[in-house]
């Protein structure tokens, strides 16, 4: 019986001793400084938002990261300053081993600009508005006509459709909604218009599109067209 108490009074001091050193070493990590702080983009896409616009809210305006105590950081507060920023779509705040405060940081990925009028902006993938970059520009298709709230998610599955897909995001360079809601686009290299008509059976017809232009561009036909009509998903109807 005293055997079985001195064993337990031993592991109740080594538990203690354990939860101190752990307390201290805690305690002790927390009060020191970090060493710097470091933004990483990640994905594809350019720069749209400096470094340093990023950086100086990971560091909540102070002069440089060494000023700041891992103890008094608030990774949480500090992710959801960075993911409000019209550009950035997500961000990871943490501190490496090391005591390095990084961000890595996703970019709002932009598929469609948009003129209208003097107002000019981006649609991102979600479908959503984003602002234009002094950083870069996005080469995308430029779009005219008004976007509201009933087309706005009809237009964005095309503009979506347009950005995943190799062909059509290199070839298709404008996109002109008309008044009626029907659709005309441009391509990169030729000189016909796209009748494309309302946004139903869109993938149709790109694919109908698609196995045109392969065909056509073999024999050199394309350069006579001035129209080309995909509304009728049946066929493709040209006009020289």
């Amino acid at each position: 019986m005293k055997l079985i108490n001195w064993i337990n009074i031993r592991l109740i001091l080594m538990f203690g001793v354990v939860i101190f050193l752990f307390s201290f070493t805690s305690h002790r990590n927390g009060e020191r400084n970090l060493k710097k702080s470091t933004v990483v983009f990640v994905g594809e896409n350019a720069i749209f938002i400096k470094p340093e616009a990023v950086n100086k809210l990971l560091i909540e305006n102070e002069k440089d990261a060494s000023s700041i105590k891992k103890e008094g950081l608030d990774l949480n507060k500090i992710e959801k300053a960075l993911n409000t920023q019209v550009m950035i779509e997500k961000s990871d705040v943490f501190v490496s081993i090391d005591g390095i405060l990084k961000a890595v940081v996703k970019q709002k990925t932009p598929i469609a600009r948009i003129m209208n009028g003097n107002e000019s902006f981006y649609i991102d993938y979600e479908g959503n508005k984003m602002p234009l970059s002094d950083n870069f520009t996005a080469r995308v298709p430029l779009v005219s006509g008004n976007i509201n709230e009933k087309n706005n998610e009809e237009l964005a599955t095309l503009f979506r459709m347009i950005f995943d897909d190799a062909f059509l995001k290199k070839n298709i360079i404008a996109i002109q909604i008309m008044p009626n809601g029907s659709l005309k686009l441009l391509n990169r290299n030729f000189n016909y218009e796209i009748d494309f008509g309302r946004t139903i059976n869109v993938e149709r017809k790109f694919n109908n599109y698609k196995a045109f232009f392969q065909k056509a561009v073999l024999d050199s036909s394309l350069y006579k067209y001035k129209r080309i009509d995909l509304r009728f998903t049946e066929q493709v109807v040209c006009t020289k």
